[in-house]
């Protein structure tokens, strides 16, 4: 009797505990919501994984709040949560406050202390944005341009710097390495968006903390960990959708796996893409030369012009890929934990689709397969004593493999200049908690190594020769080696302060070995040796009068060191024309400051404007050289005017960008956002136009968040780029504009999901619901027209 006394007791425990444990949940998707802060009567508890947490101790008090960045604030008492059945929905809102970021120092940190503009996406939005490749999801914020010269490109533009001036990050890894060029790069597509759980952007200066490349901004990807198991059973989740749309017959599935027990867990991943020929606007045609009036074929061993049955279709442009990720999660101990990450992505072969359409000149341009593989190990360590609380050793490995290969119309040569870069790191980060002071400290190794091989192949004989290499066909290798520190001093709740510095050392070698493509090069140059260092650092106030306004002011130097590809490249630009070496060359340095100021109106309106300026010292230019004397030599035969890469100008960037969020009602937003920049060179009379210079651009819709139904209709657009406002030498493309310049353009387009239950969930959107005809600044490929996107979701 009395162990049945007991069990019954036990069973009563049990219940009454599980009853007073609440879950917490998106409104629209029902997914849980992790890291929400539930207070009480100086009590606090945190959501987990799963939205959970226990409020047993909070029984039967009248006030207990629920906050958390990315939602509205909820105030209930207990008798009301008990009424809700322990399940609370939150409701997204469409502005952020207290957001933790990690990028901004490598430790969790609160951005409102921070004195620059901080973006952050979360995996909700990261879902409801349905993007086709990462490049798509930065567009999608409206606060970052994306060139592309081919459907399989997307170049981002952040403050008037791009390509090898804005640094890539995914899971702490650098992805910009020694061959990273300064025109237009593809190299975000290579990340999984699918597997994203959050993305952090920072604007502006990021070299105290990161070094090299980071002029512009940093671009920072985290993919998802594994969850544990929060009871002594195994615990798995999984997730899986199909995506098709429309207007390139877009075709991508998703699964990942998710299995754990509470010390050790497994996440993979595995995503595949297939991309058909992508179809352009029908409706104001802006120039005649974007339509695809014609392809080359192979006829009779000659290449033909064939007029094309559907102009708006760009063809060639379609290409797969497909995307694996591995993680392994061990948690030795509440302080210890261990992370190892693969991740691997390829391609086929993918059209150079802006050159196939130049009248005359090629037959055949694509890039070859497209891999990057990535292996690292992070160790976690948290520390109550000792010299850090929080510390990060992060060992990374990537091979990354491209190639170019083009014909050019009429010719029976293909030429393939292939690349691999093999990089080795090592990053050490720590983080000290002293009264006020938040320090972060640490260390960066970093070892490229560049190979470089080419062949010319005869299509008709199947013949292979020798060609010339892109690169140094005797290798090259690219060392770095930095260390820094970051200081976040809180005099009080209003006044922060955040100081830095860092000092970076970088060197390069790389050596000719055949002198028979470059014989000016035989005797001159056959090694290339060079070491540059540089201090960096940043200095910025934030200023908090009240809970509702944020004030701040910062100054930062950045720098980017030459690299392979600036400094080693022997290749004709146009006919006439040979760049060569030059040993001599070095860093472009920056020195910029940035205001920001915002304002939350009665918990509803969000107002936030930020201004910076830029200047640009050391700008590295193609222009005229002197080789061993002289300004011309004899390169493939042709007498060619010698050209190399020099730090001739300086120059700046200022601009402004303008954010304002409302929110009408609980369930209704508005979003807005709007960039101004302006970049000049400086010269001897009047100041000419610097390239990668975005027009006005920005972002404006409406949302809804409703039970299980989420929907936003927005309009992008673009402003006008004048002709005079063009970089005629640089990397605008003007040639793909139009006489005038880059002309203005705006999309309609509409998003929604709808929440079956908490396993299913469809997506209907229709971008470009007016089919405009229309480019992005600097494209060479024209953007989607009207185009339905269907995707089905599941989980479990």
């Amino acid at each position: 009797m009395k162990k049945s006394a007991l069990v019954l007791m036990f069973l009563f425990i049990s219940v009454c505990s599980y009853a007073q444990t609440v879950t917490i949940v998106d409104k629209s998707s029902l997914h849980p919501v992790n890291g929400a802060v539930i207070k009480s009567d100086n009590k606090t508890v945190t959501t987990n994984a799963q939205g959970q947490a226990d409020i047993s101790d909070f029984k039967g008090s009248d006030k207990i709040e629920i906050i958390t960045s990315d939602y509205n604030k909820e105030i209930l008492s207990y008798s009301t949560i008990e009424a809700l059945n322990f399940t609370i929905q939150l409701t997204d809102k469409s502005y952020h406050t207290d957001e933790i970021v990690i990028s901004a120092n490598k430790f969790d940190i609160n951005s409102k202390y921070l004195p620059r503009q901080v973006e952050v996406i979360n995996s909700e939005d990261i879902k409801f944005g349905n993007s086709q490749t990462t490049a798509d999801l930065l567009s999608n914020t409206g606060n970052i341009l994306v060139q592309k010269s081919q459907q399989g490109g997307g170049s981002p533009i952040i403050r008037g710097f791009e390509a090898n001036k804005v640094l890539i990050m995914i899971d702490g890894v650098r992805i910009n390495n020694a061959i990273f060029r300064g025109g237009h790069l593809q190299n975000v597509l290579r990340i999984d968006e699918n597997v994203l759980s959050r993305t952090e952007i920072l604007y502006g200066s990021g070299s105290t903390i990161y070094g090299s490349d980071a002029l512009g901004g940093v671009m920072s990807f985290f993919s998802k960990d594994p969850v544990l198991s929060l009871k002594n059973k195994m615990f798995s989740s999984g997730n899986a959708f199909f995506r098709y749309s429309s207007s390139d017959m877009e075709k991508t599935g998703h699964f990942d796996l998710n299995l754990a027990s509470k010390k050790v867990g497994f996440l993979g991943s595995f995503t595949y893409s297939d991309f058909g020929d992508l179809r352009m606007g029908t409706q104001d045609i802006k120039n005649d030369k974007w339509l695809r009036n014609f392809t080359i074929q192979r006829i009779n061993g000659r290449d033909t012009a064939i007029a094309t049955n559907d102009k708006f279709l760009q063809t060639p442009s379609g290409y797969h890929q497909y995307d694996i990720l591995g993680k392994f999660l061990i948690r030795q101990s509440q302080n210890v934990t261990h992370t190892f990450n693969f991740q691997f992505s390829n391609t086929n072969d993918i059209p150079r689709y802006d050159r196939l359409n130049e009248v005359g000149t090629s037959a055949e341009w694509y890039y070859g397969p497209e891999k990057r593989l990535l292996g690292s190990y992070k160790f976690d360590l948290k520390s109550g004593t000792g010299f850090f609380n929080e510390s990060k050793i992060l060992l990374a490995y990537q091979d990354i493999q491209e190639s170019r290969n083009n014909r050019n119309l009429n010719s029976s040569n293909l030429t393939s200049r292939n690349e691999e870069v093999k990089v080795y790191s090592l990053n050490a980060d720590f983080n000290k908690m002293i009264k006020k002071h938040n320090i972060s400290y640490g260390l960066e190794g970093i070892y490229n190594d560049v190979t470089s091989t080419a062949f010319r192949k005869n299509i008709n004989t199947g013949v292979e020769s020798p060609q010339s290499t892109r690169y140094p066909d005797g290798g090259s290798n690219m060392k770095s080696f930095a260390v820094y520190l970051q200081d976040m001093y809180r005099f009080n709740d209003m006044v922060s302060v955040n100081a830095g510095a860092r000092f970076n050392y970088v060197s390069l070698h790389s050596e000719f070995k055949d002198s028979a493509f470059f014989p000016f090069l035989a005797n001159v140059v056959k090694e290339i040796d060079q070491t540059n260092s540089a201090v960096s650092g940043n200095l910025g106030i934030t200023f908090l009068p009240k809970d509702d306004w944020r004030i701040y002011l910062n100054g930062s130097s950045g720098f980017r060191a030459p690299n392979v590809d600036d400094l080693a490249k022997v290749f004709d630009p146009a006919p006439g024309e040979v760049v060569v070496p030059n040993k001599d060359l070095g860093p472009e340095y920056t020195l910029g400051g940035e205001f920001g100021i915002s304002k939350i109106i009665a918990d509803r309106v969000k107002a936030e404007a930020i201004g910076y300026y830029t200047h640009i010292s050391d700008i590295i230019v193609t222009a005229p050289f002197k080789f061993n004397g002289q300004d011309s030599i004899t390169y493939d035969g042709v007498r060619s005017r010698v050209m190399a890469n020099q730090n001739l100008n300086s120059g700046y960037i200022y601009g402004i960008g303008v954010n304002l969020n409302v929110n009408i009602t609980e369930n209704i937003s508005l979003i807005n956002t709007v960039n101004y920049t302006y970049g000049r060179l400086k010269t001897d009379s009047t100041d000419y136009p610097l390239d990668h210079i975005a027009p006005l651009f920005g972002k404006s819709g409406i949302t809804g968040n409703f039970n299980r139904f989420r929907t936003e209709f927005n309009i992008m657009y673009n402003a006008w780029k004048l002709k005079k406002d063009f970089n005629l030498n640089g990397e605008d493309n003007f040639a793909y504009a139009t006489p005038e310049g880059s002309p203005n353009w705006f999309t309609l387009n509409l998003k929604t999901a709808y929440q079956f239950n908490k396993n299913l969930q469809l997506q209907l959107d229709v971008n470009n619901l007016l089919d405009k005809n229309y480019r992005v600044f600097a494209s060479g490929i024209n953007a989607s027209g009207i185009s339905s996107v269907l995707t089905l979701r599941g989980n479990f």
